[in-house]
């Protein structure tokens, strides 16, 4: 698709369905047609400010429609949009900024001492602010796509794996969002899109343009907390929705859950970890929809393996599916690898996962080496993710390689043990990182997280463990945590685990 832009989607349905809801926040609703000014208005007052085609503009801010109309001006204008994680510490802020190198930066009043002086800031939630910048520019697309390989997004990792890497997000990559919603997930002009992850992500702003896509509605919310999420399918008929495992957690077991308010609901998409059994039976129950396991990455531009409703099959002997994060969409490819040799791996063994697609970022903005380290010369993108695939092409991820355990000459693959630990009904939350053995190198611990009322019984949970896994595979040391901390896609940040256990 070398002739796509992403402000083609807006200005297609503009024209089609002028009247018809685009997007919902807070209460408020905008049309296709006044979205499609808006995003003209904010390119023509990102140009007044000095923003020439291919520079870079940034925000901070927490979800709001002004991401969605600077995607569309960016687009409009030739600009590339820089979505920043305003978690990120003022120290990480001002790294990504003097990387990506904004001419503009808009973002929200409360994280002003998080920013620099350098840029042209531009306070979003002020009427003196990006409001008034944008409803005096004159409504006139410039129509300055760069379109196709050019990128409109520059976005950057969450920094798991170290320090954070743009990867650069091009039209042709977000192209294959449409077909995602169509061909796969089961949008159309009818849907209503619950979108409540942060938009600075990739499962954020990528899924937010699956409805946008096909002419549909999308309900924006601020955050996936229960009572908004509650609060929204009370009030619109949301067919679809995205949230992390643990937030589907959170949901089946709040107070203010309403079954009644899910008829409308035809399919929940979950990524970041697979799902527990008994927490899917449960979700299924609940929500009485189809079900949708995503696998994805910032430099795929979202979600190239998923496992279909159909596939989820607890209580049956397909069960162990649900360990399995699906089979590619059908214009991706995947290969195993052995991170050494780069040789292809056989059925059932652990390789890194290699992804070769249209959707695959074509490298990481101004950083040649780590370009080269992460994609091939024929373009197969070096996930650093470990799987497995079996005979049916079902992959089953265990982990990232330098999360690997090794005890005594063993590889152990966290995720294994993971998942074997959150089948014990007292276990809320289970993360399982390597502690120091001064015999075997590296042993096992798991951090767990237990359910109200359960303590935990470390006896119990080892031998509960050595009837399912090897014994070296087995925790020998355990410790109990309110919560286990995570990045905002909803992965655990074993990093972060693994300094909290060394400080004690």
């Amino acid at each position: 698709m070398t002739g796509f832009s992403v402000a083609d989607l807006v200005r297609t349905h503009a024209a089609a369905t002028p009247d018809a809801a685009c997007l919902s926040f807070a209460g408020h609703t905008l049309p296709f047609a006044e979205m499609d000014r808006r995003a003209s208005r904010s390119a023509q007052a990102l140009r007044r400010l000095g923003a020439q085609p291919g520079d870079r503009v940034a925000i901070l801010s927490h979800n709001t429609p002004v991401f969605f109309e600077l995607l569309l001006a960016c687009a409009k204008a030739g600009l590339v949009m820089v979505p920043v994680n305003w978690r990120l510490s003022p120290v990480e802020i001002s790294a990504v900024l003097a990387d990506a190198m904004p001419v503009v930066v808009l973002h929200e009043a409360g994280f002003a001492d998080k920013l620099g002086t350098d840029p042209a800031w531009v306070l979003l939630d002020t009427e003196s602010g990006y409001p008034r910048l944008r409803d005096a520019a004159k409504a006139e697309d410039p129509h300055a796509d760069r379109r196709g390989d050019e990128p409109v997004v520059l976005m950057y990792t969450s920094g798991t794996t170290g320090r954070p890497k743009g990867v650069c997000i091009s039209h042709t990559n977000l192209y294959y969002t449409t077909r995602m919603a169509a061909e796969v997930w089961g949008f159309s002009a009818g849907s209503t899109n619950l979108v409540a992850m942060p938009l600075f992500h990739i499962g954020g702003i990528g899924y937010g343009l699956m409805a946008l896509s096909c002419g549909g509605h999308t309900v924006l919310l601020a955050q996936p907390a229960p009572e908004l999420v509650m609060a929204a399918f009370a009030r619109y008929p949301v067919t679809h929705a995205f949230f992390v495992p643990s937030v589907i957690q959170l949901l089946v077991e709040s107070p203010s859950l309403d079954p009644a308010h899910f008829h409308h609901l035809e399919r929940v998409v979950y990524g970041a970890a697979p799902i527990p059994e008994v927490l899917l039976q449960k979700a299924m129950a609940v929500f009485g929809c189809g079900f949708n396991h995503a696998y994805g990455m910032t430099e795929t531009a979202g979600t190239v393996v998923t496992l279909h409703p159909g596939e989820h099959e607890p209580g049956t002997d397909r069960a162990y599916r649900l360990a399995s994060c699906g089979r590619p969409v059908p214009w991706v490819e995947v290969s195993l690898r052995d991170p050494a040799t780069q040789r292809v791996v056989a059925k059932g063994e652990v390789g890194e996962i290699w992804i070769r697609s249209p959707m695959v970022t074509r490298g990481y903005w101004n950083n040649p080496a780590e370009t080269a380290a992460a994609i091939t010369a024929d373009g197969w993108l070096r996930s650093g993710d470990a799987a497995q695939q079996d005979a049916d092409g079902y992959l089953y991820l265990r982990d990232r390689y330098k999360d690997l355990i090794i005890s005594g000459g063993e590889n152990i693959f966290p995720a294994e043990v993971e998942n074997v630990l959150l089948q014990l009904p007292g276990i809320a939350e289970a993360a399982v990182i390597a502690a120091p053995h001064p015999k075997w190198g590296e042993t096992v611990r798991a951090c767990l997280v237990m359910r109200p009322g359960v303590s935990l019984d470390a006896a119990a949970i080892t031998a509960y463990c050595r009837e399912r896994l090897a014994h070296y595979k087995c925790p020998t040391l355990y410790s109990q945590l309110d919560a286990l901390p995570r990045n905002a896609s909803g992965k655990i940040l074993r990093r972060e685990l693994r300094a909290q256990m060394q400080q004690g």
